[in-house]
């Protein structure tokens, strides 16, 4: 990292090395970025990702352990101790994982040599922990959603808050967002249980079980406003983006602006936005995300006035996945200001000078099947990966034809964004994109995104966060599958000679890439070749749950009766019943915990429990007998 100094004092600062604690199209979005301001990057990856797109793209990439995240990607200091090794001048964290872990920013601000890209841990902590939010949002003069600003833990208090606002009562995780660690109240009845799950959720996910309350909105408007703020006291946002169309509380299309808000209203949600960063002393990027009443009797044509209600629903301390949006309306790279700013350069434009030009819609294209309950992929080659192209289209992915499909994090692959003059344009534009986007061998939610471009409630954009889950017919979504949806495969040995092979070697953790041709011999087994070797193989994968096998296979059960399978991969949170037990349709038997959301496993009719083939803490995947019922 080289500086300046004047009297000591450093004044200006440019990083030459870049760690990137990430992975996937994040990881390879913000090494993109690094490359275009002349900044080599650092990749760190699990041994589930030693192949990976982003791993590929770095100058240079370390492994910093075994496929579960906490031991590799959430590993604080295997990550700073993977920038030292690195020669790193910065972090930066991407989103998820590690990106709102104040701890963590924290141990690298304190780490001499390295910069924290990111806002300082103590902002984080103000603005990440939701309560502490609340707070200086009101400080600030900024409407919150009547709620507490205190942690709760008792379920008398959940209870006496129900009874003061009306149910249904919203339980939130405090470090949570997504919809994770979040549970909804809907009677007196619920509330023991839901606390502890939410506390439960936040504990397994954001290493804090402390959770608020609030009143749960029932026709609301996801908006978000981006912020940039640098170190010398200049606070600017970039427009807000409607994350409406969401299922469990987990986005699916975000779009700027808004089509549901009048100017007037924007303005005014943009400058709440600006003031509650400001009263944090909030540096770098960030998103606060409000909640906008809608009017269900609102006429086709108009648009929420600044009379509407909206209210603070948090801070995302970190880069959004949508911030894309933003950057196609503004034309301003957020990602290099995140840079820029961390190497204290301030910004260059006032308020008045954001434009927002045309409209911009971000698709997530997630490894799903949306008419499977939105249930992830269980693994799978692609076969064919042919993303679209032509005037409006950006694609952000780390994936080539080929890979095989990671299934141990996220389960979203690549985003396609689509921009153009107006929003009539982006949709006729983004059925042309997605109908171009072909994928095999891995099932996607592409089906899904071209039903949504013919969709009324969203094409006049209508639709709340609750459209998806409580409107939207199912087998709208069934037929879109059908009609649009691929056919997958697991991953094969490949048919075909291969005459050229790239082998990954590590060497004390560091990974180097070595290409070798074979001419008239047969294909060398990489994985045989792997577990040999000293370093980089795959870690093997422990038996599943209730495996009497010695060599590993799908959980078996001995009992008769009707058994309840697995509906996806997941981990075993909570075992709710024993050999004997009397159970009735639609009790709860089992918490099953996959793609970081807790499932109900419930029994779909009456009966005895006459086997529990799994424990709390059991890995299991699709298909896998839980219990069986007589």
């Amino acid at each position: 990292m080289d500086s300046e100094r004047t009297n000591g004092a450093i004044l200006t600062m440019t990083f030459d090395n870049v760690l990137v604690a990430n992975r996937g199209e994040i990881a390879v979005r913000v090494m993109r970025a690094c490359e275009e301001l002349g900044i080599d990057t650092v990749a760190v990856y699990s041994d589930a990702d030693k192949h990976s797109g982003h791993v590929r793209y770095a100058d240079e990439a370390y492994n910093v352990g075994p496929a579960r995240a906490a031991d590799s990607y959430l590993d604080h200091e295997a990550i700073i101790d993977a920038a030292q090794r690195a020669d790193a001048d910065a972090i930066h964290p991407g989103y998820g994982f590690l990106a709102e872990n104040a701890e963590f920013a924290g141990k690298v601000q304190d780490t001499e040599g390295i910069t924290w890209i990111g806002p300082t841990s103590d902002a984080m902590e103000r603005l990440g922990e939701k309560t502490k939010a609340r707070q200086i949002m009101q400080s600030a003069d900024v409407p919150i959603v009547p709620g507490t600003t205190d942690p709760v833990t008792d379920p008398e208090e959940v209870k006496a808050f129900g009874d003061e606002h009306g149910y249904p009562v919203a339980i939130k995780a405090e470090g949570g967002g997504g919809g994770r660690g979040m549970k909804v109240v809907r009677s007196a009845e619920e509330a023991e249980d839901e606390l502890e799950s939410a506390k439960r959720e936040g504990e397994a996910y954001f290493d804090n079980d402390s959770v608020y309350l609030e009143r749960y909105l029932e026709n609301p408007r996801h908006i978000e406003v981006q912020i940039v703020a640098d170190e010398h006291g200049n606070v600017r946002h970039l427009g807000e983006r409607d994350c409406s169309l969401q299922r469990r509380h987990q986005k699916v299309i975000e779009e700027g602006p808004s089509p549901a808000l009048a100017d007037e209203l924007r303005e005014q949600i943009g400058e709440a936005a600006r003031r509650g960063v400001d009263e944090a002393n909030y540096t770098n990027a960030g998103t606060v995300e409000f909640l906008v009443e809608d009017d269900t009797e609102r006429g086709p044509d108009e648009v929420l006035g600044p009379d509407a209600d909206f209210y603070f629903l948090e801070v995302n301390t970190r880069i959004q996945v949508e911030h894309t949006v933003t950057e196609e309306i503004t034309g301003i790279d957020i990602v290099k200001w995140q840079i820029k700013i961390a190497q204290d350069e301030e910004l260059t434009f006032e308020q008045d000078e954001v434009d927002i030009d045309g409209h911009a819609m971000e698709f997530r294209i997630n490894a799903e099947n949306a008419a499977d309950d939105f249930a992830p992929a269980t693994g799978g080659t692609l076969e064919t990966y042919d993303p679209p192209g032509g005037i409006g289209i950006r694609m952000d992915d780390a994936l080539r034809q080929g890979d095989e499909l990671v299934t141990d994090y996220d389960s979203m692959i690549a985003k396609l964004i689509v921009d153009g003059e107006n929003r009539a344009e982006v949709i006729e534009r983004g059925k042309r994109a997605l109908e171009e986007f072909e994928v095999d061998g891995i099932e996607t939610i592409i089906p899904f995104h071209r039903l949504m471009m013919e969709d009324d409630p969203f094409v006049t954009g209508r639709h709340t966060t609750k459209y998806l889950d409580n409107e939207l017919d199912p087998e709208r979504i069934e037929e879109a599958q059908e009609q649009w949806g691929t056919e997958t495969t697991t991953s094969s040995e490949g048919d075909e000679e291969v005459t050229e092979r790239e082998f990954t070697v590590e060497v004390n953790g560091k990974r180097f890439d070595v290409e070798l041709e074979e001419r008239g011999a047969p294909a060398i087994d990489v994985e045989a070749a792997a577990s040999g070797s000293g370093g980089g193989g795959t870690q093997p994968r422990p038996d599943r749950a209730g495996s009497s096998d010695d060599e590993g296979g799908s959980a078996s059960v001995s009992a008769d009766g009707t058994t309840v399978d697995a509906e996806m991969q997941g981990t075993i949170l909570e075992v709710n019943v024993s050999e004997g037990d009397e159970v009735a349709e639609g009790d709860v038997l089992l918490v099953l915990e996959a793609m970081k959301m807790e499932n109900d496993i419930v029994a779909e009719a009456g009966g005895t429990v006459s086997e529990v083939a799994v424990a709390e803490g059991d890995s299991v995947d699709m298909g896998d007998p839980l219990v069986v019922l007589e």
